[in-house]
């Protein structure tokens, strides 16, 4: 018997299919919540020790930086959210077919998108 498997697998050439992107990147923005919260608490801490903290925090979150930190927070958080209604509905059987999987993933992006789009407005 022939083994017809793969020897050097070269990732750069699968093409996973929509439902499996967003469920990746459901699980990456956990974790870059996850990161992002620690450092948002920082600066909640930094800002309940003393007066000048406050300013420090306040002004830190200001900047350009800040809020682009903020902002990139408040995006894992509105993709995490919307994936997350997305696998309690396939979890209830529905949109767990193939057609409503990859309907699914593309309304995911879509409401994420526009969630992302207008925080960054109400940020700004």
């Amino acid at each position: 018997m022939r083994d017809t498997r793969p020897v050097n697998i070269a990732f750069t050439t699968f093409r996973l299919p929509l439902p499996a992107i967003t469920s990746f990147l459901h699980r990456v923005s956990g974790a870059f919540i996850f990161i992002g919260v620690a450092v948002l608490l920082y600066l909640l801490g930094l800002s309940l020790e003393s007066p000048a903290g406050y300013r420090d925090a306040g002004g830190w979150i200001n900047s350009l930086w800040g809020k682009l930190i903020v902002w990139m927070v408040l995006a894992g958080l509105i993709y995490h959210l919307v994936a997350g209604i997305r696998h309690l509905l396939m979890d209830m059987a529905i949109g767990d077919g193939l057609e409503g999987g990859l309907l699914g993933a593309q309304l995911v992006f879509v409401v994420s998108a526009i969630g992302i789009i207008l925080a960054g407005v109400w940020l700004w």
